[in-house]
């Protein structure tokens, strides 16, 4: 019989507050905060500190999981979130649930913005393409190109009818979505802008980027007609009629800049709800509060400052200077020549300095009563943290840290019973519940290289980096004491299974046997675990690390120089030497029957040994980087495995086959911890997460498994494998381009087959209705058998069945790929359908993408004539009588 085995799959990950990559938003209530952890949106209650909810994607085992790269909150409790793979996901906060998923990007989202009553959605990505989405239809509306580089921020303007993107090409470019083409090009930044935004009230339009200033533009909300352009421009102006009509298109205009004061590059600029306070983010630790003056107090800051102007010319120029300067200054007041300038509006009102690097900020749309905001700030080392913005200084409210470590996680344990985690990072141990992912016990410490849970579950051994072990209380959460051990790093620790001591490897040359003590604690009566050096023995090279047998008989040391010592424990005599690895062993294991040690190099490769003679079973390529941890399953000889490429690996060491890989993780994997039971995996990350790995009920085989990896590497290339790559790809017109906003994806194939096929299977069974009334009509009556495939329904009903399950975002690239014969069989069914009410918008929309595509062929079709004509007559109708119905419903539900 062929062997199968269980599989694993993804039960849980924890560790993670807030990403990196991605931006934080509130949500339009102001009392939750929107915060990305890698795939996972978090929501946090900002008074409580605590994750009320999570929204994650549905991915199975073998689907990558993907980050996400930017969120944005709709005025309504929808969310949207940009992934890496161009994917945008809406989100419905209140219900927890993925409302739709839009594909059109092929790379990663960069940009969100909702418009001010959050029907459309704007996205920019990495392909250098804007995307304007439909939220209530759930479509693409169209793409808009023109951009040289990443998009980095959008922003709607004139009430959700113009956009403004900017891109690292160094351009902003104001979009007409009206008439769906690129209206102005702004030029000027000496560098990329990373971020726009505009205030609530439509005034001013401000960019950052590298640049020392930030600049800023007023936005002008009619477009002039003949008439009051000559008015304004005046007998300056002429007859330049081309500067006129330049003019007249402009919906920013220059309006000056301001000095930063930090050097660092702009990395974020948000207006406040009220629009009341700037915020300009740096990428750095610093974020500058700018004061937005009202129109009054603008004004009367300009007006002193040409008083002050006025009285520095009268104290240099003198008497006579004075009266020409008041004199010429009474006929500028009188031509109303009052210029109010960009310092005279934003006035610097603080600076915030954060402990690390600031990621992301959010004003909370809701202004509390005893200050001006409320700013969250994202750090790069997994914390938020929230200020409270007063006009003389800001306070920090709140900072949310203890759910997630701040660096990277560098070893993870369990417990003999496997009730409790220990993860160890650069200053903290955190005892974790592993079934529910809580934080139970946070404990400063050095940096923590290793560990171990010492049976009971009382203590807790830690190695440092500075050669130090820790002894941590598990029970009080305190460290109860640190031992100067080693003079080098402690790089392994692990324990003798007798139960009665460890070994630890260290940096300086040394492996040492550690034995438990009870001491009594100096003036309490209570007592506390030490521990004390038994035996040390001296290596030739750096200790990478230890394992031990299962029944004490051996100890296995691996060493710099690339090779494995086993020595006896009793005596610490030398036994065997593995040898065959080109760069150092990082991490290796004994089976629980001893009879196979397991190795994992910097090389890349596993190495499975015999340990009677030493001799090597099999050399496997495990992984794409170094293999940086490895551990046996209980009683078994299968065996995980993890490393730098990101991936847990699950092996079989008697075949020595791969059975599953495990994608999951989003940077290098650092640490692997397996349950005695072998029903779960824990793993640790570069990534800051912890993932449990649990084993399900599913058997799988390992034929089935090479199959699956195979049609995931054509899938992955599908895109290729439909697109000619020596086509050269056009120039794209400088003032910009639209296309289709649709993506090509597996879903959008695999519906255009199911249409193709619900096309055949109609036409055979109107085949089959044709030759039964002809025979009918002969007089040879029998009975028809309609076809079981049809589930009862007619050919017409059957085929609108395959249109109606296809999502509305997938409906034009999946027409696209319809060869013109089918789409022709396609346009005959469209008929028929449009007598149900609810199917005309399906029909409108089926129709208008055909007609686009296919517009030269079917005109020149004779037999598509009569269709079109009859077509024109009844879509038109069918749409009014529809439109009267629905405002009939509307008023009469107004009036109830």
């Amino acid at each position: 019989m062929v062997k199968s085995y269980l599989r694993y799959e993804p039960a849980a990950f924890f560790g993670v507050i807030v990403s990196v990559e991605s931006n934080i938003t509130y949500d339009s209530s102001g009392k939750h905060l929107l915060a990305p952890a890698l795939e996972k949106l978090g929501i946090w209650h900002v008074r409580q500190g605590v994750c009320t909810k999570t929204l994650s994607p549905s991915l199975s085992s073998r689907a990558p999981s993907l980050a996400i790269t930017c969120v944005a909150s709709a005025p309504s409790s929808l969310v949207a979130s940009g992934y890496a793979d161009g994917s945008i996901r809406i989100w419905d906060c209140d219900k927890g649930s993925c409302e739709t998923t839009l594909n059109g990007h092929k790379g990663a989202v960069t940009a969100l913005r909702y418009n001010k009553v959050g029907s459309l959605l704007a996205s920019g990505s990495k392909d250098n393409d804007v995307i304007l989405w439909d939220v209530v239809g759930e479509t693409g509306l169209f793409r808009l190109r023109g951009h040289r580089d990443q998009i980095t921020d959008l922003v709607f303007l004139d009430s959700g009818k113009k956009l403004v993107s900017s891109s690292k090409d160094k351009f902003l470019r104001v979009w007409d979505l009206e008439t769906q083409h690129c209206m102005q090009i702004i030029s000027g930044h000496h560098s990329e802008i990373w971020s726009i935004d505009v205030d609530p009230d439509e005034r001013y339009l401000v960019t950052g980027s590298a640049d020392l200033e930030l600049r800023f533009y007023n936005v002008k909300h009619e477009l002039m007609n003949g008439e009051s352009m000559a008015n304004e421009t005046g007998p300056e102006t002429g007859n330049d009629g081309e500067s006129a009509t330049q003019n007249k298109w402009e919906v920013l205009k220059p309006f000056g800049e301001i000095q930063r004061q930090s050097k660092d590059r702009v990395a974020t600029v948000r207006f406040s709800k009220s629009g009341n306070l700037l915020a300009c983010q740096v990428a750095g630790k610093t974020v500058e509060i700018f004061r937005v003056l009202d129109e009054v107090e603008s004004k009367r800051k300009a007006k002193r400052r040409l008083n002050r102007k006025k009285e520095k010319k009268s104290a240099k120029m003198g008497v006579e200077a004075t009266d020409n300067v008041e004199a010429n200054h009474g006929t500028e007041e009188a031509g109303n020549v009052l210029v109010v300038t960009v310092p005279d509006v934003f006035k610097l009102l603080q600076t915030i300095r954060a402990s690390k690097k600031i990621c992301s900020i959010s004003f909370c749309p809701v202004t509390p009563k005893s200050s001006l905001a409320s700013l969250a700030l994202s750090l790069n080392n997994n914390l938020l943290e929230f200020y409270s913005i007063e006009s003389g200084s800001s306070t920090k409210t709140l900072a949310i840290e203890l759910q997630g470590h701040r660096s990277d996680v560098r070893s993870v344990t369990l417990s003999s019973d496997n009730t409790l985690l220990m993860s160890t990072s650069h200053n903290a141990v955190k005892i974790w519940n592993p079934s529910t992912g809580s934080c139970l016990r946070t404990i400063d410490s050095g940096y923590g290289l290793c560990g171990l849970i010492v049976p009971h579950n009382k203590y807790a051994m830690v190695g440092t980096r500075d050669g130090k072990i820790e002894i941590i209380d598990i029970g009080s959460g305190t460290l109860s004491e640190v031992v100067e051990a080693h003079g080098g790093s402690i790089r392994s620790i692990a324990t003798i299974p007798n139960g009665n001591g460890f070994v630890t490897g260290s940096a300086d040359h040394d492996v040492k046997f550690w034995g438990y003590q009870i001491k009594q604690r100096p003036g309490q009566d209570s007592k506390c675990l030490t521990i004390s050096n038994v035996r040390t023995m001296k290596m030739n090279d750096d200790v990478l690390v230890v394992a031990v047998s299962p029944d004490a008989k051996y100890v296995a040391v691996a060493l710099l120089d690339c090779t494995v010592k086993i020595l006896f424990m009793d005596s610490l005599k030398f036994f065997l030497s593995l040898y065959g690895h080109k760069l150092p062993v990082l991490c290796m294991d004994i089976s629980s029957d001893g009879d196979l040690i397991v190795t994992g190099s910097a090389d890349k490769n596993l190495r499975i040994w015999g340990l009677d003679f030493g001799d090597c079973h099999k050399s496997i390529f495990a992984h794409a980087d170094s293999v940086m941890a490895v551990q046996f399953v209980r009683n078994t000889h299968y065996m995980f495995s993890v490393g730098k490429d990101r991936l847990v690996k699950y092996w079989d060491a008697d075949k020595f086959e791969l059975l599953l890989t495990l994608e999951g993780h989003h940077a290098d994997v650092w640490c692997l911890a397996v349950s005695n039971r072998g029903d779960f995996v824990v793993t640790g990350s570069h990534d800051r997460s912890i993932r449990r790995w649990d084993r399900t009920e599913e058997p799988f085989f390992i034929e089935e498994e090479k199959e699956k990896r195979l049609e995931e590497i054509f899938e992955a290339d599908i895109d290729n494998t439909f697109e000619d790559k020596h086509i050269p790809k056009e120039e794209l017109p400088e003032e910009g381009a639209v296309a289709l906003a649709g993506k090509r994806t597996l879903e959008t194939l695999t519906a255009t087959d199911s249409i193709i096929d619900a096309l055949d299977v109609a036409e055979m069974e109107l085949k089959r209705i044709a030759e039964h009334e002809d025979e009918k009509a002969r007089g040879k009556v029998a009975e028809f058998q309609p076809n079981m495939i049809m589930l009862g329904l007619s050919p017409s009903d059957y085929v609108l069945r395959a249109l109606s399950n296809i999502s509305t975002n997938d409906l034009e690239q999946t027409l696209l790929a319809l060869p013109f014969s089918d789409a022709l069989k396609l346009l005959f069914y469209t008929k028929d359908w449009t007598s149900n009410p609810d199917k005309v918008e399906l029909v409108c929309r089926i129709v208008t993408v055909l007609l686009q595509i296919h517009h030269s062929q079917l005109i020149s079709t004779p037999s598509a004539r009569p269709v079109l004509a009859a077509l024109k007559e009844i879509i038109y109708a069918r749409v009014l009588r529809n439109a009267k119905i629905l405002l009939v419903s509307t008023l009469q539900q107004w009036i109830i």
